[in-house]
């Protein structure tokens, strides 16, 4: 019984996915079936408005060319009226000069005779039949206005619906990723297959697709709904600036549209985007700190949110007591976190070889914040950034008085900048090389100069106010010349000597 049970369970839920099946399968053919409907709909109505632009083009042509043609033809009938009209005076002129001579040649009186012929011959001279041209002023033939339309006919009677534009080809070799931009560049279609059959339709923009992946080949058809669109390009390449490089690839397509239509798209291709990757590891934070995302902010906590050691120093404090909002007494716990006055948090990816890139920017109520890199391993719970030999780092303070200075192992370099609102972080951890950037003002800093023997995490203290940072970076071009400058200040001096100049030598400002 229970085996009959299980089986006509089993039954019942293959008839109920089936029957979703079918149902979506319905659906889907029912929204098909209407979008067919529309769409051959709105074909119609455009292939009609076409006709009909056409029919308004052809009649407002017509009348151009129709206006031309009563233009000269009224031009012409004004100069042969015109001929006619003086033909017919001089013919009258010479008809009555023709009857005074007659009547002359009859006068038997020579006095009168010789005067009427004196008369005759000067009406003769003077006479208007013999300054008339006797050619019409203009021809007959309108010839200069035929029109051949057969070019016209030949092309409406070819006339098709237009075709679909093949798919583009986007040339790898040209594609360049810098500063955080991609630059993708293809070959129109008509320069893809020439020896396909078939014709591919005019062209009149781009679309081009984007996506991040972890994996250098398409995504599959579920994932169509994560790409990014850029529309309307009218050239063969487009760049995609302000991005940020969290996954190992973008996967670029792009297509052809024309008027009716888009095409399908390329083959996609995968750009690798190397960049450093990293957020704020939370376990580290200082009670005192709150992390959300790529930001952290300074919220005191009064005595509840130190280490027991520091209650003598809190009760003097001036700071409010009443506990955020954010915090519970459980999230402050935890053996790794920092406390005192190590208002620090480490970041949750290590460095143990090639060069990263981050940048950090000061909210708008910042007071005081230290930046720069640690070892993980050798950094105490109550250590503060650059008082100690495994930690490097600029600090920045408008606490009081403005001040910038550069820390490592409890020495501090004081230097003569204002204090950025942004900063770029360089660590090429092979060559030993942290150098700290006013990105705004593209200035050197400072630069150390060391040889890292562990793994290296990004390091930051907060004390009033907060700051955020960008990661996802590539190492800017800009980088070139700072290094280029650092390689020049630091040639010819032995590893005896760095550590001396380490404040003195590597600051360029």
């Amino acid at each position: 019984m229970c085996c009959k049970q299980e089986a006509l369970r089993r039954i019942i839920s293959t008839l109920t996915n089936k029957s979703e099946e079918l149902q979506n399968f319905l659906e889907s053919v029912d929204h098909t079936l209407t979008g067919l409907q529309v769409s051959s709909f709105i074909v119609m109505s455009e292939l009609q408005a076409e006709i009909e632009q056409l029919y308004t083009a052809l009649e407002e042509r017509g009348a151009e060319l129709r206006d031309i043609i009563k233009e000269e033809k009224q031009r012409k009938e004004m100069e042969l009226q015109k001929q006619l009209s003086e033909g017919k005076f001089a013919l009258l002129s010479c008809e009555e000069l023709l009857d005074f001579a007659n009547q002359t040649l009859i006068i038997t009186n020579e006095e009168e005779f010789l005067t009427a012929a004196k008369q005759i011959k000067e009406r003769v001279t003077m006479a208007p039949a013999f300054r008339l041209t006797t050619r019409p002023a203009v021809s007959d033939h309108m010839s200069q206005f035929t029109v051949d339309f057969s070019e016209e006919r030949a092309g409406l009677l070819r006339l098709h619906f237009l075709p679909v534009p093949r798919p583009p080809q986007i040339d790898a070799s040209s594609c360049i990723v810098r500063d955080n931009a991609i630059t993708v560049t293809w070959r129109p279609p008509g320069e893809v297959d020439s020896s396909s059959d078939g014709s591919s339709g005019p062209t009149e923009r781009y679309e081009l697709e984007y996506r991040k992946t972890e994996r250098d080949s398409a995504p599959r058809a579920a994932a169509e709904a994560c790409w990014e669109k850029v529309c309307d390009i009218t050239e063969m390449q487009v760049t995609i600036s302000g991005l940020k490089f969290d996954s190992r690839f973008i996967i670029v397509r792009v297509r052809a549209r024309n008027k009716a239509a888009a095409g399908e798209f390329s083959e996609p291709v995968a750009i690798e985007t190397p960049a450093y990757n990293f957020g704020f590891d939370a376990s580290t934070a200082h009670a005192e700190l709150k992390v959300q995302g790529d930001t952290v902010t300074w919220e005191p906590q009064g005595v509840k949110g130190h280490d027991p050691r520091m209650r003598g120093k809190e009760n003097k404090s001036s700071r409010s007591a009443t506990p955020s909002p954010n915090k519970t007494a459980a999230s402050r716990g935890g053996r790794d976190r920092f406390a005192g006055e190590s208002y620090t948090v480490l970041g949750d990816q290590e460095m143990t070889d090639g060069c990263h890139y981050w940048e950090l920017r000061p909210l708008a109520d910042w007071k005081s914040f230290s930046v720069g890199v640690a070892y993980r391993a050798s950094l105490g719970r109550f250590d503060q950034l650059g008082k100690s030999a495994g930690s490097w780092c600029l600090h920045a303070s408008q606490w009081l008085q403005s001040s910038l200075a550069a820390k490592h192992n409890n020495r501090a370099k004081t230097l003569d900048w204002p204090l950025p609102q942004r900063i770029g972080i360089y660590c090429d951890y092979d060559s030993g090389d942290l150098l700290f950037i006013d990105v705004d003002r593209l200035r050197l800093l400072h630069a150390f100069k060391t040889k890292f023997s562990q793994p290296l995490v990004p390091a930051f203290t907060v004390w009033c106010g907060g700051i955020t940072i960008a990661t996802g970076l590539q190492v800017p071009s800009f980088m070139g010349n700072f290094l280029h400058a650092n390689i020049i200040t630091t040639v010819g001096l032995s590893s005896s000597f760095l550590s001396d100049l380490l404040f003195t030598d590597f600051t360029l400002l």
